[in-house]
């Protein structure tokens, strides 16, 4: 079983229509020992990271979270989810994240021509680099997914499984162990985001 955290923020029900898709049992929950007892966690998210840090340590779902991922369950960030797992964000301040990704999460303003828009929004093919990941394992290099994000992951190359192209070179999905996050929208991809949820799935 899936937990998906419901912490007041987040794309939920698309997430647990998806793995009902793939045949896989997902609930989301706010209720923290069926996100113990689940075989796999997911932290979503969309908004600004600060609001969604907040209500997730005044949930106290934070320490769950942790917990769980240092226990070696597999757990999945999806958008805001995935920044949430760095230590830290510069979005409009400065700000702690989980700790579970080494590196910040930074303005893509920053690093793309001023002539591109904020957000990115659209669909952006993936590169997997050298060796591609196990979460990637149904995908082809160049295979495309649907992004809507303002802000990205930086300073963190060691943790880098893949990325996309927007005027830059920028973060599409990080991994650390068990941990795995995906600046996309697995959701909202079609085809190649469920066959990421199966991959997920299996591990």
């Amino acid at each position: 079983m899936i937990a998906i955290v419901d912490y007041g923020v987040g794309n939920l029900f698309s997430l647990e229509s998806s793995f009902r898709c793939i045949g896989e049992k997902a609930v989301v929950t706010s209720d923290r020992e069926v996100i113990r007892r689940a075989d796999r966690v997911i932290l979503p998210g969309v908004g600004a990271f600060e609001d969604a840090a907040r209500k997730l340590r005044e949930s106290g779902l934070d320490r769950v979270v942790i917990e769980e991922a240092e226990s070696g369950k597999p757990l999945l960030g999806i958008c805001l989810g995935m920044q949430m797992l760095f230590e830290r964000s510069f979005e409009f301040g400065e700000h702690q994240g989980l700790g579970l990704i080494n590196g910040s999460v930074k303005a893509i303003r920053d690093v793309i021509p001023t002539d591109l828009k904020i957000p990115h929004i659209g669909w952006n093919s993936l590169s997997f680099g050298k060796e591609k990941s196990p979460l990637f394992r149904y995908l082809n290099e160049g295979d495309y997914v649907y992004f809507v994000h303002s802000f990205y992951g930086a300073d963190c190359d060691e943790s880098v499984i893949a990325t996309t192209e927007y005027g830059a070179t920028l973060t599409a999905a990080v991994s650390n162990k068990n941990v795995y996050g995906t600046q996309f929208h697995p959701e909202k991809s079609g085809e190649v985001g469920l066959a990421i949820l199966r991959a997920f799935c299996e591990m």
